[in-house]
């Protein structure tokens, strides 16, 4: 592995990185350059003209997220195109992507692979991290992702703090990658409304912190596979999710597990019922989530381009 410079910058950061990654692949002469995403997917037509054979995982439309502009948006449509174009395979990460390439672009030669859940054991015997943060076991609600709009844990504090069970605790873990207005604003509504925020987490805190939840909430409006709930899953935990085409695709998931994406009151609603039942954990058919199955889909990928001329 070889770190890259980049400067940071929340519209310049990734495409850079990509530029400059490209050349210096071109260097290294792989036998595949691997592509992620459709904002650095726009100089794929680059690597293909330096005559580095190319495959572009998809991982979700990035232009319908609330935090791009026009520009922005254009960009990463033309990525999403040029990876259809010039890519000698996309592969992606759920079916509804890969009916989204068909129906647009007639593209029809996409693979499907998911994206995988880590191997990670859950002992309720440890609950330091979660004492650290002033939580018991069982009885908390968790939600994790990045402090954008299309997230909307902005609802997600609304909603519960609609609810009058006082032994129930809020935790949203992650942050921004850049500070945004929005994210600002979601942190000193989290302060107001006692919600924990513990930043963004690995490792043990972050095991810890998904075995002794109550129940996992996804209020997302926007999601490619949406890993956080796989993780959630992984866990037995049982799950509330907006309806949106990317979480129902996920077809592990009982339809109670579902609330009206956007609307407040469908999501407190879910919220108490959930909060009702008497806590089990759910076992869920992860199968289709191992990381060793996904690694030899994406070999056969590799395989078959390295076979055929270019």
């Amino acid at each position: 592995m070889r770190d890259l410079y980049a400067i940071r910058s929340k519209n310049l950061e990734a495409i850079l990185h990509t530029f400059i990654a490209v050349f210096v692949a071109r260097r290294m002469k792989p036998d595949i350059l691997h592509i992620h995403a459709v904002g650095p997917a726009l100089l794929t037509p680059l690597a293909r003209f330096l005559g580095l054979k190319v495959v572009v995982t998809h991982h979700g439309p990035d232009y319908d997220r609330e935090k791009w502009g026009f520009l922005a948006k254009l960009a990463l449509r033309l990525g999403e195109k040029a990876a259809t174009r010039y890519a000698n395979r996309v592969i992606v990460i759920s079916n509804v992507i890969q009916d989204s390439l068909r129906k647009k672009y007639g593209y029809t030669n996409s693979t499907l692979i998911y994206n995988g859940v880590p191997d990670i054991s859950n002992n309720k015997s440890e609950n330091s991290y979660i004492t650290s943060l002033g939580l018991e076991s069982e009885k908390y609600i968790l939600a994790m992702g990045r402090f954008v709009p299309e997230k909307r844990f902005d609802m997600l504090i609304e909603a519960f703090n609609q609810i009058e069970n006082k032994d129930i605790k809020l935790v949203i873990a992650g942050d921004a990658d850049h500070e945004t207005h929005y994210s600002a604003n979601l942190k000193s509504l989290a302060k107001e409304s006692r919600v924990v925020l513990p930043g963004f987490i690995s490792g043990e805190p972050l095991r810890e912190i998904l075995t002794h939840a109550r129940l996992f909430v996804l209020p997302s409006t926007h999601e490619g596979l949406p890993i956080a709930l796989l993780e959630a899953m992984n866990f037995d935990l049982d799950v509330l999710a907006s309806n949106i085409l990317a979480n129902k695709a996920v077809t592990a998931l009982p339809e109670d597990s579902f609330f009206e994406s956007g609307n407040l009151q469908s999501l407190k609603q879910g919220l108490l019922e959930k909060l009702a039942k008497e806590y089990i954990p759910i076992k869920y058919d992860l199968t289709e989530y191992d990381w060793d199955k996904i690694a030899l889909q994406v070999k056969e990928v590799y395989t078959e381009i390295l076979s055929r001329d270019r």
